[in-house]
């Protein structure tokens, strides 16, 4: 799955401070997420693809430690990106 830039601008703008903004964490975040989001569907299809789940592994633990440096640099950036992905139940 190749991203279009024109689809990155629009996350980075949406959940960082710019278009541009590819370097926050927020940002960062949401394009994980989003990747996360189309192998998990891709997963669901083919399961026995294994370097897809590897791929897919790599990228819940990337995203999951950029929440944790997040949540002990500022709480309440870390409660809106949260809330804004809607990564917990």
């Amino acid at each position: 799955m190749n991203l279009i830039s024109e689809s990155k601008k629009e996350i980075f703008g949406k959940y960082g401070k710019s278009n541009t903004d590819t370097g926050s964490p927020e940002s960062q975040i949401a394009l994980f997420s989003h990747r996360i989001r189309h192998l998990t569907e891709h997963l669901k299809k083919d399961k026995k693809d294994f370097s897809t789940q590897r791929a897919l592994l790599k990228l819940v633990g990337k995203r999951r430690r950029l929440l944790d440096y997040l949540k002990k640099r500022d709480i309440e950036r870390y409660r809106a990106i949260i809330k804004a992905l809607d990564l917990r139940k």
